[in-house]
Formats: C-alpha cells, sequence, structure tokens
C-alpha cells in the first residue's frame, strides 16, 4: 500500500477517535470537579495512556519493532521537548479550558489546529501547499463554523483561551514529532510523550498542590479515566503512525474531521441539537479534497 494513503486511513481512524474523546472528556472532567479538578483529572488520565502504551511497546517481540536511527542528543533533548509541549502543558490547558467552555467550541478551536501547522510546516518542514490544501483548509474551516451555527456565538472568554493556547502548543509539537519520527518509530515517541509528561504532571500536582481527593472518588470518576484513557493511547499511536507515513498538513487537515463526530454526538446524544448538513458536507468534501491531492514534498532531513 502506498505509504501517504495508509498514512491519510490512519489520520481518518485518529479523527473518529479525536471527535469522541473530545465529547466524552467533557463529562469525565465535569465528573471529576469533586476530586481534585481538571488537572487531576488530566494527570490520571494522562497516566494511564502512558502505561497502556508501555504494555503495547514491551509487549512487542524484538524482531516486531520496527527499527530506528542512531538518534542524536539533539533527538533525545526533543523527546523531552515533546513531553514537555505535547503531554504534559497544553493537557493542563485545555482540559482546564473544557471545563469552562462547551465540548463543540472546544472542538472548533482544537481543529484550527491545522491553520497553526500550515504556517509553521511550510517555513519549518518545506511542506508546499497546494490550491488543492488552501482550499480544503477553507472547507474544513468554513465547515465547522457552519456546524456551530456561525461564528457569532463563539466567545473567547478564559476557557477558550486556554484551549486555543493549547493547540498553539500541540502545532509546535507537530512540527516536531514530525522530525524525531525520522529517527524514532510511533511508539517510542508516543512513550516519550506521554510517560514524560505524566511525570510532569506529577510534579506540577505536587508543586501546585492540587493533589487527589481519594475520598471523593467513586466508580464514576475511576470509569472516565479508564475510558479516556484508552482514548487517549489509541488516539496517539494512531496519530503518530499516520504522521511517519503522511505529511504534517496533510495528517492535521484530516484530524478536522473529528469536529464531525464530536457535533453529532453532541447533537444526537447531548443536548447541543442536530448539527448543519451543509456543515458535515462542507468538512467531509475538505477531508476527501486532502485524501486525493497529491503529496507535500518531502520533509528536509534534520
Amino acid at each position: 500500500m502506498n505509504t501517504r494513503k495508509s498514512g491519510i486511513q490512519w489520520a481518518m481512524a485518529t479523527a473518529t477517535i479525536s471527535g469522541l474523546a473530545i465529547y466524552v472528556n467533557s463529562f469525565g472532567v465535569l465528573a471529576w470537579k469533586t476530586a481534585g479538578g481538571s488537572a487531576v483529572y488530566t494527570t490520571a488520565k494522562n497516566l494511564i495512556a502512558a502505561a497502556i502504551l508501555l504494555v503495547v511497546f514491551w509487549r512487542m517481540k524484538p524482531n516486531e519493532r520496527p527499527p530506528e536511527a542512531a538518534p542524536a542528543t539533539r533527538h533525545r533533548v526533543g523527546l523531552g521537548v515533546v513531553a514537555l509541549i505535547g503531554g504534559a502543558l497544553p493537557f493542563l490547558l485545555f482540559f482546564e479550558g473544557l471545563s469552562r467552555a462547551t465540548s463543540t467550541q472546544a472542538g472548533f478551536l482544537h481543529k484550527t489546529l491545522v491553520i497553526w501547522v500550515a504556517l509553521l510546516a511550510v517555513p519549518l518542514l518545506r511542506e508546499r501547499l497546494r490550491w488543492p490544501h488552501v482550499v480544503a483548509i477553507g472547507l474544513l474551516i468554513g465547515g465547522q463554523a457552519v456546524v456551530q451555527g456561525g461564528l457569532t456565538d463563539l466567545s473567547m472568554g478564559s476557557g477558550e483561551m486556554l484551549v486555543l493556547v493549547a493547540t498553539w502548543l500541540w502545532a509546535v509539537e507537530v512540527i516536531i514529532n514530525k522530525r524525531l519520527l525520522q529517527v524514532f518509530n510511533p511508539r517510542t515517541v508516543g512513550v516519550a510523550r506521554m510517560a514524560g509528561g505524566g511525570a510532569l504532571l506529577i510534579l506540577y500536582g505536587f508543586a501546585s498542590g492540587q493533589a487527589v481527593l481519594w475520598s471523593a472518588l467513586g466508580a464514576t470518576q475511576i470509569g472516565w479515566v479508564i475510558v479516556t484513557g484508552l482514548l487517549l493511547s489509541a488516539y496517539v499511536l494512531t496519530w503518530l503512525t499516520a504522521l511517519s507515513r503522511a505529511g504534517a498538513v496533510d495528517v492535521t487537515a484530516v484530524l478536522v474531521g473529528g469536529a464531525v463526530v464530536t457535533a453529532v454526538l453532541s447533537g444526537s446524544i447531548g443536548s447541543a441539537g442536530v448539527p448543519s448538513l451543509l456543515g458535515l458536507v462542507l468538512v467531509a468534501m475538505g477531508v476527501a479534497l486532502v485524501s486525493v491531492t497529491r503529496p507535500i514534498k518531502a520533509l528536509a532531513s534534520s
């Protein structure tokens, strides 16, 4: 199978997981308010995801693990940076923002990630945007706006700003990961991201005095972190696999399709109302256009 084609397919799987995860996490973070808040919830969920990724990695037989190039010092430092700006800080910002904003608004702001990645990928990864990419990004962002009912109701309060800053950090992480995946396989980067990020989140919890209120924990809180931790581990594995096979802009653009999943779930199960069919079609058209567009120029050697 063509490498880019398989990367797009992995990105589509990631988009589905992402759309479900954003919707589910909006309930999980609320359930944990009485047990320490969003920071504690994020730490617990990320640690479960890290544990799952570690098990997946170590359960593989040595001959099943993809080969890795010899890493330089800068590559090892890069893994540490990814742990900070990918697996720790933006999660704190995003889930605190999600506790203050609606899942639909948070999903919209998160899916603007494609814009920021495109702005960074052109000068830093030497990816070339062709006119179909520009049209596709317009369809994706415009479609999301229609799904949400227009941008007039999109407030930029503290919650939305936190989500946006988290999105900017994740955009930088995409660029770093794209280079790291030339040296490391996706599982290695995923473990570094989540295990390293989890350790940093634990340190943050001690430093900020945000501890788990064990007396407030029940089956509901435990259930939410298990479910969301599973979703997060699946997201990280599929996303990094996609990023190792296709362009950063291509993969990030396809991920916008997750907004459709969030909107449909919020409308059919939640109380957000039935999403706009026109908006869903525009997003689907954007994803389809990216999928059939010729590959972006390969990443320059690091």
